[in-house]
């Protein structure tokens, strides 16, 4: 290090003798200005960071050293503990016949493309998923990326232009909202499910295309999505309907076919958006299927499909074997909806608020308060149940809550072992 100072203190004397004095100022000048100016970026940073810790919404990521299941290790714990929080939905992130599947896939396959999908980037196996894909939803046909949230940021700016029009539930999600921004639409925002703000929205627009955009469960409340209003609204004024559906597909509904299904509107959909990296498998991906012209017009446009390289083979391989799960069988799909309601019954009877749909997974327990859910998920994991609090700015201050998971894989002992684990912790804590 010495010898490097002495090098670099070297050239910058030959540096400014070459300068002549009033350049060599003005360098000297400009250098204590750059790191003045560094040091005053580095102090908001900072300060905004202090200013999180100070209000307790602060996120520490714990460190998961097995396999993502039911039950899991956690570097800060001895033994397993079991997972409440994750999108493992079906429980197949550790099953052996999609490890298998993807297995068989990185050896056929190969462990990457090296390319985005119109150069030297698609597979057999990815067509052969795509297919599946359509098939699940009834659809034309589907365009895969390395995430929902590309698919979310990919739809808008290809399909909608000045002349058109974008409907969005206020409380969708991030990827939607950041999506919608990108797009060059007349923009219209309506409140969480209010159908009537959404028709005085329509009635008033004179977009060439109408596309509304919701969640078909918004992940935060676990709350759905009221579909058949505004399907109808759709049919109305003459609109598109385009639901994302990363926290029901695979799951929701008699066959795991999503919101749709669940409330008998899969004929009425025009476009869904969704993700492999949840009940699917829970690795990464993520899909738009609809109709063919606009799976086509996204392969010749969509920037974060044109400008990403495609998923790997082993992603592929598991995420086709998921799908010939579903498309053969419901029995996991009849397990989480079996867990979610003796989960939403105990926790109701031992005198907890639990938020959402009394048929969806996520059950959210509403704490309120920031510090009080951060301190109880943290008194919970000691006792064995790994849950994460919820608060400002991932959901409205003042609504703070334990947003709960419920997962094919967990047994019936369990959800009481959880149960009883919420029901001391807040009575300790003074909740109950």
């Amino acid at each position: 290090m010495k010898l490097v100072n002495a090098q670099f203190s070297v050239t910058m004397a030959s540096t400014m003798s070459r300068l002549g004095p009033r350049a060599a100022r003005c360098l000297i000048q400009r250098a204590k200005y750059s790191a003045k100016s560094r040091a005053s970026t580095l102090k908001v940073v900072q300060d905004e960071l202090d200013s999180i810790k100070a209000a307790g919404t602060w996120k520490v990521e714990r460190v998961i050293t097995s396999a993502q299941a039911a039950a899991i290790q956690v570097n800060s714990q001895e033994g397993y503990v079991l997972n409440f929080c994750a999108n493992n939905y079906l429980g197949l992130a550790d099953n052996p016949e999609v490890i298998q599947a993807a297995k068989d896939a990185l050896d056929s396959h190969g462990n990457g493309l090296a390319s985005v999908r119109f150069i030297c980037g698609t597979q057999d196996i990815h067509k052969d998923l795509e297919a599946k894909i359509s098939q699940f939803h009834g659809v034309d046909d589907t365009i895969l990326y390395a995430s929902c949230f590309d698919a979310n940021a990919a739809i808008f700016e290809t399909l909608l232009g000045p002349e058109d029009a974008v409907f969005s539930d206020e409380l969708n999600h991030a990827s939607i909202i950041d999506g919608i921004r990108l797009c060059k639409a007349q923009k219209n925002r309506y409140k969480n499910r209010d159908m009537g703000q959404l028709r005085e929205a329509l009635d008033q627009s004179d977009g060439r295309i109408k596309l509304i955009v919701s969640d078909g469960v918004f992940s935060m409340d676990g709350t759905i999505a009221p579909l058949r209003e505004m399907c109808d609204l759709a049919d109305e004024f003459g609109a598109l309907v385009l639901i994302d559906e990363c926290h029901a597909t695979g799951f929701l509904g008699k066959t795991g076919r999503g919101t749709a299904e669940l409330l008998g509107v899969e004929d009425r959909i025009d476009i869904y958006n969704s993700t492999m990296g949840k009940a699917l498998g829970g690795a990464m991906g993520g899909y738009t299927s609809g109709p063919s012209e606009v799976v086509q017009l996204l392969r010749q446009r969509a920037r974060p499909y044109l400008f990403s390289n495609t998923l790997p083979p082993a992603v592929v391989g598991a995420t086709n074997k998921v799908f010939d799960m579903l498309l053969a069988g419901t029995d996991l799909v009849a397990k989480v909806q079996q867990n979610t309601f003796l989960f939403r019954k105990l926790m109701t009877e031992a005198g907890f608020t639990v938020g959402g749909d009394p048929t969806h997974a996520i059950c959210p327990i509403m704490i309120g308060d920031a510090r009080l859910a951060s301190d109880m998920a943290d008194a919970m994991l000691e006792e064995g149940v790994y849950v994460i609090g919820f608060s400002y700015p991932v959901v409205p201050k003042g609504k703070a809550r334990i947003r709960t998971q419920i997962s094919a894989a967990h047994s019936e002992d369990d959800i009481k072992f959880c149960v009883d684990v919420f029901t001391r912790v807040a009575k300790d804590k003074g909740l109950l």
